[in-house]
């Protein structure tokens, strides 16, 4: 799912041949995002249209031979003036008088002939890793024949006409290498690979042979009259720096140098690279700015708390938190950055949700968009998320740069934790963590490539924490050393039990209410509703979608155990991202909506039957109530994480969706419905503690 559909698409053409492009947000300042060599196509600037787009207007296309454009066989279609051509039709299609534009790679030399030959629609021109015949030869790089048949495909030599035909696969992987050298880039890579398997060897042996430039590059250099800007990374193996300081000089523009980079600046250091192009072009426009400033001793502490929305979960224990906080510093103002479901809960208990929140992408539908039939591969789609955690956490750094905060506390902010990592220098205030898991685990359907996946982002997190301890002011796990799993983050890595104790702090679990007003049932049964003749079953599956198929499974078994179960009352809880209506329906069988304090109804339900989230099946831990729960497949936190806690509390019975039909579950309800139940006792001070540990950082 993108961070940011285009607000509109489209289609330009020349001598028959479709150029597709998009566009992004409105406003006067527009920027045009060339395309680069077409082995790639536009979504290579996927990390910078939601951001920018939020501020200015931006504009995409495809070269010929990728993307949405066509793929003509003849070699004059992909000249570089072609190319540029099509700049000046699609901004003239866009309505578009002038833009700022931003050259990457080959892109850069379209850019330097669309600045030459067009300058009133230049407004600033930004270059990116400029591959345009200035730069040193690399000496690490023989030469090959580009058409012959060689004897040899090791290296660059795997840069050949006759090799491509035979194996453009292999060319992809191994150019695609070559521009990402920085450790850890292997989600990039992938979506490099991808996009060359999008396109032939015949369009890309097209495009080597069409022309490249109509003047040399220093020529149209000197006829640029715009301001300029030159980026380029030290680690960039594709073309040298060299080049980069040899552009600067001919434009008599700054140069931006990258340590540790390589030749994809826009996708490895995406929101350095977002903010370069900010600031490059504000410092063009020179828009007004009005700066608010307070003395420190008259500002009241103020903290901005970040809240995951994938479920319902983490928004409990967060307002529980911050209850908590209001109590050991009553002057602390507290504002949200949170999304849909978290927001409902948040607007039902009268809380401020900071109004930059509606620029979030929403990372709720997102995961439900991963989801099949009770299944969800949670570590892709978390990777699978990479623009939308960038996309959110420009939005995080827009509202920390405009308004002043004593404090960010984020639960399983993904986002701030990352990109503050990356990028410690944005750090502008105190911060503190929580997560009530630590370690991406690999599913066996996986294999040995998830396993190496796991690890090599387990080893990234690990990097990050021992190089800037500083960014987590406070980490806190959410549970108990006993909780965590006793695996190791992977091969040659540590134990995640052990690392874990070294780095955080503990809360014991956090429940987000205390079960003993609840302890009396008969009462509380009775202020909800149920008869004492009522065998009351709940079935929940939090506040994601990705539960309806699990909703529908125990929906359809309702008739067989209404039949083993006199008595028996089921209410099916949708919630926020389900609509009751697409639900089956029998008779006596009720369906909801959304159930405001769902905790009160699993304390006095008879059984309850959930998906493996934590966060209802430790309610009914604390509860002491019996329940069925069932792992999403291919989610390695419910599989893996929360099953490991489940187990140490003795709490719910394990099942598999796949084994079970409508008979068997019935079956299961009618087994273990009011079953007398013998859990460890769940700690009900977990948000105090995590709040005091809070509290020392304001």
């Amino acid at each position: 799912m993108r961070a940011r559909q285009p607000d509109i698409e489209g289609y330009v053409e020349r001598e028959g041949v479709r150029i597709g492009y998009e566009v992004f947000g409105t406003g006067d300042t527009t920027i045009l995002l060339l395309p680069t060599w077409s082995i790639v196509h536009s979504r290579l600037w996927k990390a910078q249209t939601a951001f920018l787009g939020r501020h200015y207007r931006v504009i995409t296309y495809d070269a010929p031979g990728n993307g949405r454009s066509d793929r003509p066989a003849n070699v004059a279609a992909y000249a570089s003036e072609q190319i540029v051509d099509d700049a000046v039709r699609v901004l003239d299609a866009t309505g578009t008088d002038a833009a700022f534009a931003v050259g990457l790679s080959l892109g850069s030399g379209f850019l330097l002939e669309l600045a030459a030959r067009y300058p009133d629609r230049v407004r600033g021109a930004i270059f990116v890793a400029p591959t345009i015949g200035l730069a040193d030869p690399q000496p690490d790089r023989p030469n090959y024949p580009f058409d012959d048949e060689l004897d040899t495909d090791a290296g660059w030599a795997k840069y050949n006409a006759p090799y491509w035909r035979r194996d453009w696969p292999g060319f992809v992987e191994f150019f695609m290498g070559e521009t990402l050298p920085e450790p850890h880039s292997t989600k990039t890579l992938e979506d490099c690979i991808g996009w060359g398997l999008e396109t032939t060897p015949e369009v890309i042996i097209a495009t080597q042979r069409a022309p490249y430039l109509t003047e040399g590059a220093r020529a149209l250099a000197a006829r640029i009259t715009c301001p300029c800007l030159v980026i380029h990374g030290t680690k960039d193996t594709i073309t040298g720096l060299s080049g980069a300081q040899r552009l600067a000089e001919a434009l008599t523009c700054d140069l931006v140098v990258l340590e540790g980079s390589g030749h994809l600046p826009q996708a490895r250091e995406p929101v350095r690279f977002n903010l370069l192009v900010r600031d490059f072009v504000d410092g063009v426009v020179r828009k007004p700015t009005i700066t608010n400033w307070s003395r420190a001793a008259s500002r009241k502490p103020r903290a901005l708390y970040l809240s995951s929305p994938i479920g319902l979960g983490h928004a409990l224990r967060d307002v529980a938190i911050a209850s908590e906080l209001r109590s050991l510093r009553p002057d602390l103002e507290i504002d949200w950055l949170a999304q849909h479901p978290v927001t409902r809960v948040l607007d039902e208990r009268g809380e401020n949700v900071h109004p930059s929140s509606a620029w979030l992408a929403n990372e709720s539908a997102h995961i439900e968009s991963e989801s099949g039939e009770h299944d969800l591969h949670c570590f892709q789609a978390f990777r699978r998320m990479d623009e939308i955690l960038v996309a959110n956490f420009h939005v995080l750094n827009d509202v920390l740069s405009e308004g002043h905060y004593d404090l960010v506390i984020g639960d399983e902010a993904w986002d701030a934790d990352f990109y503050w990592h990356e990028n410690p220098e944005l750090k502008r205030t105190a911060f503190a963590w929580l997560t009530d898991f630590v370690g991406w685990l690999p599913m066996p359907s996986g294999g040995d490539h998830e396993a190496f996946l796991t690890a090599d982002y387990n080893a990234e997190m690990i990097e990050q924490v021992e190089r800037y301890p500083r960014v987590r002011d406070r980490a806190i796990f959410v549970g108990n050393p006993d909780d965590i799993v006793p695996q190791t983050f992977g091969a040659g890595l540590p134990s995640i039990r052990e690392w874990t104790q070294e780095h955080y702090d503990f809360s014991g679990y956090i429940t987000g209410f205390d079960p003993k007003p609840l302890a009396d049932r008969e009462a509380l049964r009775a202020r909800l509703g149920y008869s004492p003749h009522d065998k009351v079953c709940i079935v929940t599956v939090g506040g994601s979608g990705v539960g309806g198929a699990l909703l529908r499974r125990v929906i359809a078994a309702f008739p067989y155990a209404q039949k083993a179960v006199p008595g028996l009352r089921m209410i099916v809880v949708a919630g926020p991202r389900i609509d009751p209506e697409s639900l089956p329906s029998y008779p006596g069988l009720e369906v909801r909506a959304y159930v405001e304090d769902l905790y009160q109804h699993l304390g006095a339900c008879d059984l309850a039957v959930v998906q493996a989230g934590l966060t209802t099946c430790m309610e009914l831990a604390a509860l002491g109530r019996p329940f069925l729960y069932f792992p999403l497949r291919n989610h390695f936190e419910q599989n893996y994480h929360v099953r490991h806690r489940l187990e140490r509390y003795g709490a719910g019975r394990c099942m598999s969706y796949a084994d079970t039909d409508p008979e068997t579950m019935a079956a299961a309800i009618a087994g273990e419905i009011n079953r007398k139940v013998l859990y460890t006792p769940v700690e009900t001070d977990g948000a105090g503690r995590a709040a005091a540990l809070i509290a020392t950082l304001v």
